[in-house]
């Protein structure tokens, strides 16, 4: 069962980080005009903050869209980063499954396994 996770909801527009830690749940929102760079630091700056140990308890669950190309493929090269680094379980999930991005509709997606384990297929929109 995933306890701990970070989720990417990086898809071009709404885009959203967020961090599940010991029953805490903290989200980070991008500006609309920022660039794929501030991914990754957004994302050491939540597992600095939060003291966050990314063991092999821990996942990293992906939005595969439909979304933005360069949103979608920066969010999985740093999920893949992660998984290999850090030897963690990595998941995907349909942007339609989500609904709203909150800790409800996350957990959610996780109880009825609307998630795909280590099976990528992002979905671009054109």
């Amino acid at each position: 069962m995933i306890k701990d996770f970070l989720i990417l909801n990086f898809i071009g527009k709404e885009n959203r980080i967020g961090l599940k830690v010991n029953n805490n749940f903290y989200v980070h929102d991008f500006d609309p005009k920022s660039n794929n760079d501030q991914l990754v630091i957004s994302i050491l700056n939540l597992i600095k903050k939060y003291k966050v140990n990314l063991s092999n308890n821990f996942s990293v669950l992906v939005n595969n869209g439909p979304g933005s190309f360069s949103s979608i493929r920066a969010s999985l090269a740093v999920a893949k980063g992660i998984k290999i680094s850090k030897k963690i379980n990595i998941f995907g999930f349909k942007n339609s499954d989500l609904g709203q991005f909150n800790l409800v509709n996350i957990e959610f997606l996780i109880k009825k396994n609307l998630i795909q384990k280590n099976l990528i297929k992002p979905i671009y929109l054109s």
